[in-house]
């Protein structure tokens, strides 16, 4: 065998550090890009638990009947002021998603005497015409829940219109 001109002997070594470089930039590049992807569905995640907990809010100011009759304070959990929820998302004993409602009463309508909700209780003595009472109205509101995340501060605005019969007056 012939032995090797010197010149040649450090291309190999050469060669080896520019595909070792080149690989390593690969690696780091694939593992930024997992990363990077990893925190895009993490931030999802904590958007999603923040309009969970301000859907559950309006939910529960729509089934009582603390929303027509005070507006101002609907939820009775108060952690942080009145109309203030703090929702614990993953059980650690530490609030993560604080909610605050804001219900607006925006129009009311006279619910017509032919409706099957108003009842006659006794005949008008002037007219002889029955007397309604429980007569409902029907209200329109919008409800407007701002849920921000604790350890994020990002911000999630959920309104929502509903339609709720209440006794006749009850719209402030």
């Amino acid at each position: 065998m012939k032995p090797m001109p010197s010149r040649q002997r450090g291309v190999i070594l050469f060669v080896g550090l520019i595909m070792l470089t080149l690989l390593t930039v690969l690696a780091l590049s694939a593992y930024n890009a997992g990363k990077s992807s990893l925190q895009i569905v993490g931030n999802m995640q904590h958007r999603n638990e923040a309009v969970a907990a301000a859907q559950e809010a309006i939910e529960e100011a729509v089934s009582t009947t603390r929303l027509y009759k005070f507006p101002n304070d609907i939820l009775a959990d108060t952690c942080a002021g009145p109309n203030t929820r703090c929702v614990d998302v993953n059980g650690d004993g530490t609030n993560d998603v604080t909610v605050t409602l804001t219900a607006t009463c925006i129009a009311k309508k006279a619910t017509p005497p032919s409706d099957p909700l108003c009842t006659a209780s006794s005949v008008d003595e002037l007219t002889g015409l029955p007397r309604l009472v429980n007569c409902p109205d029907t209200t329109l509101w919008n409800i407007r829940a701002e849920a921000t995340d604790a350890a994020t501060q990002a911000k999630v605005v959920v309104n929502e219109g509903v339609a709720v019969r209440v006794p006749a007056g009850s719209c402030p």
